[in-house]
């Protein structure tokens, strides 16, 4: 699986082209689906561009890009200043604009309710692990693990995480996303890229948009996967 992940956190100041609209993230699902996405990971905002994860905001922007990419797998972060199971709980009665999975990162202080709190509004469960967990026991719900690593540390979170048999992403962040992108191809691994993850392409060179980086991501996927 290649995923495009399109804002994260970031802010307009810092590229002119990070979708934070659902508008503007519906267009530019749109453009990676055509390159051969099939998972787009977004970061919803309310209408002064604030995270969010109140119910309604959150369906508006769930609808308006499942509109655009029918079939495509929607995720979205949890990781939000708030009460975040309760906001999670506004959810319930939402249909189109209900997210198929979202993200949940161990380790920190609740991420087992708040797992619960997904499982009980029906979405499913993306735990992401950036440091040594000794997870034994999953949450229900779980379908895939997310590895944020560098290129150092993918190897050893890598062998925590897949004993466990689930799907696993593996990705870095700005000066490593493109190394351990690599990685994850070679390794078979489900792969991401987008402006959450870095701005520039790997020759330094600030990327133009979100397409522009996941369509050299899908090549050196497919040019790095074992034959």
């Amino acid at each position: 699986m290649l995923q495009a992940c399109l804002n994260g956190s970031r802010t307009a100041e810092e590229h002119p082209a990070l979708p934070l609209s659902p508008e503007r993230l519906a267009e530019d699902a749109a453009d990676v689906a055509a390159l051969g996405v099939t998972s787009v990971h977004i970061h919803p905002r309310d209408v002064i561009g604030a995270l969010t994860l109140v119910g309604p905001e959150v369906a508006t922007t769930i609808a308006t890009v499942r509109a655009a990419v029918p079939g495509i797998e929607i995720s979205v972060s949890t990781d939000v200043p708030g009460n975040q199971g309760t906001l999670i709980g506004s959810w319930a009665p939402l249909a189109a604009g209900r997210p198929d999975i979202a993200c949940v990162h161990v380790g920190r202080p609740g991420w087992r309710d708040l797992a619960q709190a997904l499982h009980q509004v029906n979405v499913r469960v993306e735990l992401v692990v950036e440091a040594p967990a000794r997870l034994t026991e999953l949450p229900p719900s779980v379908s895939r693990i997310t590895v944020v690593a560098t290129r150092a540390t993918a190897e050893s979170l890598l062998a925590e995480v897949e004993p466990l048999g689930l799907p696993i992403l593996l990705h870095g962040r700005d000066a490593e996303a493109w190394s351990v992108l690599d990685y994850a191809a070679l390794l078979e691994h489900h792969v991401r890229m987008g402006l959450e993850d870095t701005l520039h392409m790997p020759d330094g060179r600030r990327a133009k948009n979100n397409a522009e980086l996941v369509a050299l991501a899908r090549r050196r996927q497919r040019s790095r996967a074992p034959r």
